[in-house]
């Protein structure tokens, strides 16, 4: 009998040890019913990485041949928003900037009585070359309609200007664009697109600065008296044509992005660029998450200020409920404003304050940018970034792409788990699923 109360005793002891033991486990580690969870320093239960804030920046999900955008993605849960900066505004901005270039050096020298000087060769013809990013990128796309709609000679196709490239066009004969005209004082000019092609480099990489050096020797040898004026998509691939060219010519040249070397160039005759306000989009980045995480009103330190103090005017963004997306405005950076806009990386003061560790705890981010080679990324974004993350409490993982593929940004996401939140920039704008299904799991 003993012996039997015995065994009975140790039996009971070891599922008891058994038990607690389990329970244990359990609270530690996600379950097969709920994978990929981690503890809320907040309310202390568990979120999952598919509730985890999610910040899509610089390329908006959408369908790179219709532009439609990819709701799934931009409403994947309810912390879910997109960062980056009114392409159409902006497209028009750099559009109006060239005419307004354009028609001012014409006007001045006829008022000097001089020949005219943009006309380099006298044709009566003021040609200018294109230079594409991505055919499938909607900035891109916007911005090759804005300066062809400025130039008035864009093509209307199915309600919206044609973006696709040209090739060559020295004859005016190609359907894709068409020949515009300007009137200046008593006279009239047409207005030609001699060349545009999107800049791919070899491997596949959009957006390709050298690609955009070599395209513009390869033009001038063929018939260079006739290019006036040049259009970049990008302040990248617009600087490696002043370099390569443009500069020594003395032909304007106008890019989008206001990196510094571009705004510095305007001393040496670039002919101006756009800011897109990075500093703006890098903080509503970071603060959109910031905000996630703390668990407070997502407006805080943007149009409602903070106890810091942070906060930003309606003049340099706005925000669309239905699309869920933070747009920073643009600003032209010319010959009269450029010194305002030497240093792209210093942050936008209004916003610029500390936050309190109590209220705002530091929280880990994983933050990737689509091509480390990009200059207005990695040159002005990053860095941007990297300076919010200290005032905003953020610990952020910098990952960066090789502009070619997802995958080689995504095998960097093998462990979400570690991450509170996620800010992503895609290679392509249709390849949302190939994140949100990591976040998924």
């Amino acid at each position: 009998m003993k012996k039997a109360l015995a065994l009975l005793l140790a039996a009971m002891m070891a599922f008891s040890l058994f038990a607690c033991n389990s329970d244990t486990e359990t609270s530690q580690a996600p379950t097969s019913e709920d994978p990929g969870s981690t503890t809320s320093d907040n309310g202390g239960g568990t979120v999952t990485n598919a509730e985890k804030p999610l910040v899509w920046f610089n390329r908006q999900p959408s369908n790179s041949s219709t532009g439609e955008l990819d709701m799934e993605a931009l409403t994947f849960n309810d912390n879910t928003y997109y960062v980056g900066f009114d392409a159409n505004q902006g497209a028009e901005l750099q559009g109006e900037m060239v005419v307004d270039y354009i028609t001012s050096s014409i006007q001045a020298d006829l008022d000097a009585g001089e020949e005219v000087s943009l006309d380099r060769n006298g044709d009566g013809i003021i040609g200018y070359v294109l230079a594409i990013g991505d055919i499938g990128h909607n900035d891109s796309i916007a911005r090759t309609r804005g300066a062809r709609a400025a130039l008035g000679t864009g093509i209307q196709v199915d309600g919206a200007i044609n973006s696709e490239p040209i090739g060559i066009n020295t004859d005016g004969s190609s359907t894709i664009v068409q020949d515009g005209t300007l009137t200046v004082g008593d006279t009239t000019y047409t207005v030609r697109e001699l060349a545009s092609q999107a800049m791919v480099n070899s491997s596949g990489a959009t957006w390709d600065a050298p690609t955009a050096g070599n395209a513009i020797t390869t033009w001038a040898a063929s018939f260079g008296d006739q290019i006036d004026v040049i259009v970049s998509n990008n302040d990248g691939m617009g600087m490696a044509m002043f370099n390569a060219w443009s500069q020594e010519q003395g032909v304007p040249t106008f890019g989008y992005d206001a990196n510094s070397d571009a705004v510095a160039a305007i001393a040496q005759g670039f002919g101006g660029t756009i800011s897109q306000h990075a500093d703006v989009q890098a903080y509503l980045t970071l603060r959109v998450i910031r905000n996630a995480l703390d668990g407070v009103d997502i407006d805080t330190g943007i149009g409602t200020a903070d106890e810091a103090g942070n906060v930003l005017s309606e003049d340099v963004y706005y925000y669309d409920e239905a699309s869920r997306s933070y747009y920073a405005l643009n600003v032209a950076v010319t010959a009269e404003n450029y010194e305002d806009f030497l240093d792209s990386t210093v942050t936008y003061a209004p916003v610029s304050n500390q936050l309190s560790e109590e209220t705002s705890p530091v929280k880990n981010v994983w933050l990737n940018i689509y091509n480390a080679s990009d200059n207005f990324l990695s040159g002005t974004y990053q860095p941007l970034l990297q300076a919010y993350d200290d005032l905003l409490n953020l610990n952020v993982d910098y990952i960066g792409g090789d502009g070619q593929t997802e995958a080689n940004i995504t095998n960097s996401l093998g462990n979400p788990d570690q991450y509170d939140a996620f800010a992503i920039n895609m290679v392509r704008t249709d390849n949302a699923a190939s994140y949100t299904s990591i976040l998924s799991q």
